[in-house]
């Protein structure tokens, strides 16, 4: 489904319904909540309000209940204090909720999403994220995936969808209902998670009362917010709510302060002025043609749960799944905190067996690792295996006495290659030279001075030497174009592992030879990477060499289909400027100056969209990678720098990206610029910088100058 339609579906929905929500927000802030209600509706949460102190109160012997008058008073808004159990409760009630791990057909993470179970077996979510029973068999929920009392990752819990047993989707109401597996990977029962039950009849909520949302915004790890959210508008299928807190993420459980589901959160609400116009951040009018994602935001949107069980119990259903859904509507779950107190129970059962094992306890989960939970690949001894998402072994080679020659026509000799001013020898693996000089060359790294200011100083001087900056800023475009041109002189081909990651992407700050993820700042180990780079090119080389080899009986070999090849063997590495965009050819493709260390998961998000920044109150699908929609993406790190190489690239291929929204439009350029001037360059920027004018010859000139930007018609680059 098409996001953008949900956001103004619900502006159009929040301006329709202004004529009543204004009167009755008035009426809540002069302290007459009840005159925005009618008295029907205000008995019928009286009622609630009574039930739900009535339950716990015979559960802890003898407690009195809630009087009306006390619960008038609640509703009234003229008391803000709560039990101490209301805290307890939350902690409780968040285990329902878990991460929605959404997986591509190749079981790459391409997004997530927030779901929480309502009964036994079934979870509810957005439609929106999970739209199709495809896209449910091959993603699954994570429960746990937060942090612990003292700021410790709580190990993740990863459960398989199950669509072939339930499953239920509505566009209109935008939810959507699966079955999960009864168990995880690691064999950890569903049931110690517990679950919340939907409510159909009214009187869970009233204008004005706070609300409270589970969510996992961004993909990130669980979080609460509570009591920040005020229910402004509840009518036909949908509730209104303000909050000046993050957006929670989309299929997120709304609350009331019983712990009821109240709503299923679902879109951010635009703004509109009186004339019923969508309005831009900056105020102005949004007319159509223009990008949707720079309409402002005002609210947010969820689905009545009222709706949704009414539609649920609308379906025909084969006997099978109408029992499961018979499950959600009668079955009365365990209380929130008997639920949890089970699930802890189970914990530390698990811990204990662990012990006893001589295991420890049970790791996280390496998210989008392409192995299930709790299951690691298992390397032999003198190997190593990164998963990527296919699994590759690299022999890593033996100790130097115990090296000898391969046998006749294996290939070369397992040879240690010296490291100068006394560094560890590297034992190379029996691969062909390239992979030697790249080691080689990392090995070289702790003994190099990062960043040389002075020495990059005199080069820089020397490299605009003659050099002054047009005035008017087309000229000022046409004249670095013609510098950057004519200084390539060196072209190297594209091997990231040979050229960029030894030297040009190493970060000092993290350990002198380490690598970091432009997208997402997480690091990992250069030397692992160049290994499995290499080992990927040999194996795409066999592949491509597979694929090639004729059918019996065919005239020729099949065509090998590049793409499909790199979808399968990715490399770690980003182009900021997709390469399709370029049809991957020289110099662009091995430009080092648009070239970045990525995560595969970050390189797949990604994909080969444009650049964007989002609003706050946008409902996309958010990862440690950034933020994404259909032809939009906003890196969750590394902005300014990745803005400048984005620069640089218009300036030295000018034509190359196209002037549309699937690539840049000048509004983009724009935005490009923004970032640049918001985010200073860093010396790993500078690093970066004097070790590709040493490869191949020309300088990025933003890095050099930032405030050259300002002066440079960079518009002229698109074609």
């Amino acid at each position: 489904m098409d996001f953008t339609h949900i956001a103004v579906a619900a502006g159009e929905r929040w301006q329709r319904r202004a004529h009543v929500r204004e009167p009755n927000l008035e009426k809540i802030r002069n302290g007459n909540a009840i005159g925005a209600e009618s008295p029907q509706r205000v008995q019928a949460r009286l009622a609630r309000l009574s039930q739900a102190a009535v339950l716990p109160a015979a559960r802890m012997h003898g407690l009195a209940p809630l009087t009306e008058a006390i619960g008038l008073e609640r509703v009234q808004g003229n008391a803000d204090f709560l039990d101490m159990n209301f805290v307890e409760l939350a902690l409780a009630v968040a285990r329902f909720v878990g991460r929605i791990n959404i997986r591509s057909s190749l079981g790459r993470s391409i997004g997530y999403g927030t779901g929480f179970m309502v009964s036994p077996t079934l979870l509810l979510t957005n439609h929106h994220v999970l739209d199709s029973a495809d896209t449910a068999a091959v993603s699954e929920v994570e429960f746990d995936y937060q942090n612990d009392r003292a700021g410790r990752q709580l190990p993740i819990v990863g459960f398989k969808l199950e669509p072939q047993r339930f499953f239920m989707t509505d566009a209109a109401l935008d939810f959507t209902l699966v079955a999960v597996a009864a168990q995880s990977a690691r064999g950890i029962a569903l049931n110690r998670y517990g679950w919340s039950r939907l409510i159909g009849t009214q009187g869970k909520v009233l204008l004005g009362e706070p609300l409270n949302i589970i969510q996992h915004p961004r993909g990130e790890a669980k979080q609460l917010v509570l009591r920040s959210n005020e229910l402004v508008d509840l009518f036909d299928d949908f509730a209104h709510y303000v909050t000046d807190t993050e957006p929670g993420s989309s299929g997120s459980p709304v609350y009331n302060d019983q712990w009821e589901v109240v709503a299923l959160h679902h879109a951010g609400v635009p703004s509109r002025d009186a004339q019923g116009r969508l309005l831009t951040r900056d105020g102005s009018v949004w007319e159509e043609g223009m990008d949707p994602d720079l309409i402002a935001w005002v609210a947010n949107e969820g689905i009545r749960v009222s709706s949704i069980v009414n539609h649920i119990q609308a379906q025909p259903l084969p006997p099978m799944q109408a029992a499961l859904r018979d499950d959600l509507l009668n079955l009365t779950p365990p209380s929130a905190l008997e639920a949890a107190a089970a699930g802890q129970a189970g914990d530390a059962a698990l811990a204990l067996a662990a012990a006893s094992a001589g295991q420890g306890a049970p790791a996280p989960a390496a998210v989008g690792s392409g192995h299930a939970p709790g299951h690691a690949p298992v390397s032999q001894p003198g190997t190593a295996t990164w998963t990527i998402p296919l699994t590759v072994t690299v022999q890593l080679g033996q100790p130097a006495a115990q090296v000898s020659a391969l046998a006749p026509g294996a290939g070369s000799f397992i040879a240690p290659i010296p490291a100068p001013g006394g560094a560890p020898a590297i034992v190379v693996p029996p691969v062909r030279s390239a992979l030697a000089e790249a080691l080689a060359e990392l090995a070289r790294a702790p003994q190099r001075t990062y960043y040389d200011a002075a020495a990059d100083g005199a080069a820089r001087a020397a490299y605009y030497a003659g050099f002054a900056l047009p005035p008017e800023p087309a000229a000022a475009y046409a004249a670095l174009h013609e510098l950057l041109t004519g200084t390539h002189t060196t072209q190297p081909a594209y091997s990231p592992a040979k050229h960029l990651y030894p030297w040009v992407d190493l970060r000092h700050t993290r350990g002198g030879d380490d690598i970091v993820s432009i997208y997402s700042g997480k690091g990992f180990s250069a030397r692992a990477l160049i290994e499995t780079d290499f080992a990927i090119d040999e194996r795409r080389a066999r592949l491509r060499a597979a694929v090639a080899i004729p059918r019996p009986g065919a005239l020729e070999a099949a065509p090998v289909d590049d793409d499909f090849l790199e979808a399968a063997l990715p490399y770690n590495c980003e182009h900021v400027v997709p390469q399709s965009w370029f049809k991957k050819r020289e110099p662009m493709r091995g430009d080092l100056h648009h070239l970045f260390a990525c995560e595969m998961d970050c390189n797949s998000f990604r994909g080969n969209t444009p650049f964007f920044d989002f609003t706050d109150f946008g409902e996309i699908v958010r990862t440690d990678c950034g933020k994404r929609e259909p032809g939009k993406f906003e890196p969750g790190s590394g902005k300014g720098a990745v803005a400048r190489a984005t620069l640089y690239f218009l300036l030295r291929y000018p034509g190359m990206i196209d002037r549309s929204a699937s690539e840049y439009t000048p509004d983009r350029i724009a935005m490009l610029l923004a970032w640049h001037a918001a985010d200073a360059v860093t010396d790993y920027e500078r690093h970066r910088n004097a070790a590709i004018f040493e490869k191949q010859g020309n300088r990025n000139p933003l890095i050099d100058f930032p405030d050259w930007a300002a002066g440079i018609d960079f518009v002229r680059g698109l074609a």
